[in-house]
């Protein structure tokens, strides 16, 4: 058994039951938080250096991917800076010394946040995200923004994701005239590429899971309320979370332990349960005897089929008992949610608005965006800001009717299921193969297995799971709420026996 035990954000407490697993040193794509701490710690590595070879990989590698939309000046400064506490003997835990990337949707004070926009390229956000401020607090090095789905894909009816006014369209590091999916495309393709260690993401509906699976990654979408949205560009409040993307279960676990917390500005960080476990206990034994329900979701087509039946056969070797299932309610859950997330929308940018310099309101946005012909250079569109604009208030009783049954029916397609089969937790495939980016087309996404979890705030966890060609598909973990500790312990148990991860080749097309 391979474990690791987080107690605080900040501090880890716990001792390997076993090596972890001999990576070259700096092998940057092989090797995991534990493994770079452990270096430093023996004086093989510090994070300076560490900061200035992810630095190197950018410079070298994401001119392929578009995936880096702006690098911290200060990034070399914060590592040396880790590197006194540490011979000083005041590490400040795992994630001491860490490059990490930022969706450029989360606020940094004195580094421009856009969320892609360039209607939000002046003056920089004032103060740090809620989230920001705890990586820092962990020491993590924030290495600068990740590009991503302009307005985090909530501006056209038929966007091409991962292309923002500001930083152009990233492409997938596996094959580039693919896409990388999903508002996080940016976090994904660089995390993939290992231009940092880390990335944050955010997600309504799929934008950390999909651009995870589909660039070979592990994203963890995590339960709301967990992690705070105070300083993030929203979407709507009620679906709403930031979440790690990384290569290996366990940075994301380590991650999360720091993210985690309750900010006075975030209502649903208050209602985290008191004896909500604060440790992350990461156990490859612990597939043995659970009960996993296959949602195999064959509309993604009979390869990404074939994909679930290998991880199947691959759950069982584990010790899984897979009994194969349907989740009931999809139907009307996509009937309901883009009316809804349209009121939260026009209610939640507004509000957000009003702390930035820049347009003030969402119909100031519209405005802005027919004034700049670059805002329409991959596609025109800004369908859902004007039916936004016109959708019906919050107090609207015909807005609170649906979202009342849009939450209690993800819920229970969640909760429902876990009972009926007597389970621990769902699995579906996260992803079909990317698609080819096209902007006269837009996306061909077709995801419908992150909108139970993301509907009804609980958990999901996505892991590879195996290719489709060259195109990495994953596999998504989800249970009830607060599971998130199962479901990274599932993840990586999963993860340890498989190895489905295999890093980019940066091909050019394929056939």
């Amino acid at each position: 058994m391979r474990w690791l035990r987080f107690t605080t954000p900040l501090v880890l407490l716990a001792t390997l039951a076993a090596p972890v697993s001999a990576a070259p040193a700096f092998d940057l794509d092989r090797a995991t938080i534990p493994d770079l701490q452990r270096s430093m710690d023996h004086g093989r590595l510090t994070a300076a250096r560490l900061t200035d070879m992810y630095l190197a990989r950018i410079r070298a590698l994401d001119g392929r991917l578009n995936s880096v939309m702006l690098l911290d000046p200060t990034a070399t400064d914060q590592a040396k800076a880790s590197d006194r506490r540490r011979r000083e003997g005041r590490s400040r835990g795992p994630l001491d010394g860490i490059p990490v990337l930022l969706k450029d949707n989360v606020d940094t004070a004195g580094l421009r946040t856009t969320a892609g926009s360039r209607a939000l390229m002046g003056t920089p956000p004032a103060k740090d995200a809620f989230l920001v401020q705890r990586l820092r607090a962990a020491g993590a090095v924030i290495l600068g923004k990740a590009n991503l789905s302009e307005w985090a894909n909530f501006r056209a009816a038929k966007p091409t994701s991962g292309w923002s006014g500001v930083g152009g369209q990233t492409h997938n590091p596996y094959v580039l005239d693919r896409n990388p999916c999903g508002s996080s495309a940016g976090s994904g393709a660089a995390i993939a590429a290992s231009l940092a260690q880390v990335a944050i993401g955010t997600e309504t509906d799929g934008s950390v899971v999909c651009p995870a699976g589909m660039t070979g990654l592990v994203g963890h979408k995590p339960t709301l309320g967990l992690v705070s949205r105070t300083g993030v560009v929203p979407i709507s409040a009620e679906q709403d979370t930031a979440g790690p993307m990384t290569r290996h279960v366990v940075d994301s676990a380590i991650t999360l332990a720091a993210l985690r917390g309750r900010d006075p500005q975030d209502p649903a960080t208050r209602a985290v349960p008191a004896n909500q476990p604060r440790d992350y206990r990461l156990d490859e034994r612990s597939l043995k005897g659970a009960r996993i329900g296959l949602w195999r979701l064959p509309v993604l087509g009979p390869d990404v089929d074939a994909v679930m039946t290998r991880s199947a056969e691959q759950l069982r070797a584990r010790g899984a008992q897979v009994v194969e299932i349907q989740m009931p309610y999809q139907e009307r859950l996509a009937q309901l949610e883009i009316p809804a997330l349209l009121t939260e929308f026009h209610r939640d940018i507004d509000k957000y608005l009003a702390t930035r310099k820049g347009p003030r309101d969402l119909a100031a946005l519209i405005e802005y965006n027919k004034s700049d012909p670059l805002e329409r250079t991959c596609f025109e569109g800004q369908e859902l800001f004007e039916a936004a604009l016109a959708a019906p208030p919050p107090t609207d009783p015909g807005y609170q009717a649906g979202r009342r049954e849009l939450t209690d029916l993800a819920k229970r397609s969640i909760d429902e299921t876990l009972a009926r089969h007597r389970l621990d937790a769902i699995v579906a495939p996260t992803n079909p193969p990317a698609w080819k980016t096209n902007c006269a087309t837009g996306d061909n996404d077709i995801i419908p297995s992150s909108t139970p979890a993301a509907v009804s705030g609980y958990p999901a966890v996505t892991v590879p799971a195996g290719f489709v060609g060259e195109l990495p598909v994953g596999l998504s973990f989800m249970a009830g709420r607060w599971a998130d500790g199962k479901l990274l312990s599932l993840a990586y148990s999963f993860e340890q026996h498989t190895e489905a991860r295999k890093p980019p080749k940066f091909l050019p097309t394929t056939p």
